[in-house]
């Protein structure tokens, strides 16, 4: 990682510039994959498993024995984690619901506001160089939730065809029983346009590489909805002095360590303070069993030192971080002025992989500066909102003549004409 000394506002951009895509070039690969599963459905599936994963399947579809065999495998201790973690990604999700909003808005006019479960949704869980079963809590449990009346999971299988146990362990303790052993783009593909196997769905959530995120958005174009444009994972860490360095060493290398595109920052005030998380990052880069990874992500990422607090949040919300650690004496300060980031980490004893598993709040989240305009994913994102309204003799009395008036003035008879209709009926029967 680099250092950058009070680097001018107008080179910010280029200095945080994260990984680019080569767009054109992913899509181009992704496209056909797109086209090939909506045409042969099934036998498109398998044959890519066996192109890309290199692994003939016999069902696409993991039996209940499989699933049973998973849970058997899965230690104690995980059971009594992920049982931890879904506890609480349930209780602040639960806490997440609002009650149906009813409003007289004038007498006689009452608009209701309710929310609806979507009816299917599609979870991708990565399963490649990690096996991310606490993805299937993030996306699983607000489905549940939701009540979301079909839930499929696509996850990649390793050599010997299997789905990874904690995964299957994990869908087990939530509910969820139709997992398909797919992965990358064709998993989108499937979900997107259905096959003998893999149901069609209405939404698709989950994180995934390059050609995965690049299918999702192609997938919005045949009216599926997904959960948000994302890229590979970040964190942004905003320390002083007050913090301790090997803590921000850690949670830099704990998201540097995702994958190769991934991308760190630091932005502190203190020049020897970036030094010393530096020379953290080196000692305890030496431990990991996924250096060489992390070691790729740090050369695409930097440490800022910026002596003014008010340049320092601005440069935060210029990057809209998926991740932001604030560990800084006046953090209260720090935190009101921060209005793009996916998920806040506060104080040295908050790091970053608490959300990822088990504090409560959810890990699904915007990235690549998509934080700006969208939010992580919440039990709302399983959600549809549908307004009602109805309206009284008493009420189209009253309302009626301002619609007469603002449809006439937009030109449009037929609109005026659906009220004054109604007018003139109860003018009649007055009579």
């Amino acid at each position: 990682m680099k250092i950058l000394l009070n680097p001018v506002k107008n080179t910010w951009k280029k200095e945080l510039a994260r990984p680019t895509f080569k767009t054109k070039a992913i899509n181009k690969i992704v496209k056909p994959i797109l086209k090939k599963v909506e045409q042969n459905g099934d036998k498109a599936l398998l044959k890519f498993a066996l192109e890309y994963d290199h692994i003939q399947l016999k069902s696409l579809l993991v039996s209940t024995e499989e699933i049973n065999e998973g849970e058997a495998l899965v230690s104690p201790e995980l059971k009594t984690a992920i049982q931890v973690a879904k506890d609480n990604i349930e209780r602040f999700h639960a806490a997440q619901a609002t009650p149906e909003l009813i409003q007289e808005v004038m007498p006689g006019v009452v608009c209701r506001r309710k929310s609806v479960p979507i009816q299917r949704v599609g979870l991708y869980i990565p399963g490649g160089t990690a096996p991310l079963f606490s993805t299937v809590l993030m996306l699983g449990v607000p489905a549940k939730l939701a009540g979301c009346s079909e839930i499929v999971l696509c996850t990649p299988p390793n050599r010997e065809g299997k789905v990874h146990p904690a995964i299957l362990y994990t869908a087990k303790l939530i509910g969820i029983d139709k997992i398909v052993k797919a992965g990358g783009a064709q998993a989108i593909a499937a979900m997107t346009f259905g096959t003998e196997s893999v149901p069609q769905v209405d939404k698709i959530f989950g994180p995934g590489n390059q050609y995965v995120t690049a299918a999702k958005q192609l997938s919005t174009k045949y009216g599926v909805a997904i959960d948000m444009p994302a890229g590979p994972s970040e964190v942004l860490v905003y320390a002083d002095e007050t913090a301790i360095p090997s803590f921000v060493a850690s949670d830099l290398l704990s998201q540097a360590e995702h994958g190769v595109d991934s991308q760190v920052v630091l932005i502190t005030n203190s020049e020897s303070f970036a030094k010393r998380v530096l020379k953290e990052v080196e000692i305890q880069l030496k431990t990991l069993s996924r250096k060489d990874i992390a070691k790729k992500a740090l050369s695409n990422s930097v440490a800022v030192v910026l002596d003014s607090t008010s340049m320092a949040l601005e440069i935060i919300n210029q990057y809209a971080p998926e991740h932001l650690i604030i560990s800084v004496e006046n953090e209260e300060e720090a935190i009101e002025g921060i209005y793009n980031a996916g998920s806040v980490f506060i104080g040295n004893y908050t790091p970053e992989s608490a959300g990822d598993y088990a504090s409560g709040t959810n890990h699904t989240l915007p990235t690549y500066g998509y934080a700006r305009n969208y939010s992580g994913v919440s039990l709302d994102s399983f959600l549809k909102k549908i307004t009602y309204q109805k309206i009284s003799e008493e009420g189209i009395r009253n309302l009626g003549p301002t619609v007469e008036i603002m449809a006439e003035n937009e030109l449009l008879d037929a609109h005026k004409n659906a009220v004054t209709i109604r007018l003139n009926y109860l003018k009649s029967k007055k009579k």
